[in-house]
């Protein structure tokens, strides 16, 4: 399988809280819900078609969590039918890279409990289309910094947050990626799908004198 990231960020690289004051208020962030204003009818669209291309996900805990509450054992998620979204996800197997949630109750989960990155590359090796990471922040970089990434899918709304966890630290792997895909909704949300080209290139220093 191909492993594939889709990850909604602010113009400033935020993907802490997105949608909601509720949904994480970790380190004392306080600007829940930045993206939904924004999120518009092509945006949804698009998001639905990414996930109806997953045969498998795979989560952080964290995300894991949220996306369970709204999606798999709320009674919200029960009640939104056909949406696309809700369809892939409560028909595709998950993956809980975790070491703490030992009884999920959200059906079809199976739990990495041990060497994440081994079982994920052992879930690369099977057959199939692509195993998707939604959110799960630190589980992202921990792929990227393994080189388990094969295509990066950034939705980048047109704000600057200003505080909250980024999606990329301040120090960490340099990797050049090709640009696949790009598009612009009507509400100025970026869509563009990557894929990492090995390492970037730097110029030298051109000094004349």
């Amino acid at each position: 399988m191909k492993l594939t990231t889709i990850t909604n960020i602010s113009v400033d690289g935020v993907m802490q809280g997105l949608g909601g004051p509720e949904e994480d208020g970790g380190d004392g962030f306080e600007r829940g819900g930045w993206a939904l204003p924004l999120f518009d009818e092509q945006a949804e669209t698009v998001l639905g078609r990414i996930y109806q291309r997953a045969d498998a996900f795979l989560f952080g805990r964290r995300t894991y969590e949220i996306f369970a509450a709204s999606w798999g054992t709320g009674s919200w998620g029960a009640n939104q039918g056909d949406n696309p979204i809700g369809q892939a996800l409560n028909t595709r197997p998950k993956y809980l890279a975790s070491s703490t949630l030992t009884d999920p109750q959200w059906a079809d989960t199976t739990v990495l409990s041990g060497d994440v990155t081994a079982a994920v590359r052992e879930l690369k090796a099977k057959p199939g289309g692509d195993l998707q990471v939604h959110g799960s922040g630190r589980l992202v970089r921990s792929l990227f910094a393994e080189q388990l990434v094969d295509e990066i899918i950034l939705l980048t709304y047109p704000v600057v947050v200003g505080q909250g966890t980024r999606l990329f630290p301040a120090a960490g792997p340099d990797t050049a990626l090709e640009l696949v895909e790009s598009q612009v909704t009507a509400n100025g949300i970026t869509i563009q799908l990557y894929r990492p080209s090995g390492r970037p290139q730097y110029a030298g220093a051109d000094v004349t004198t």
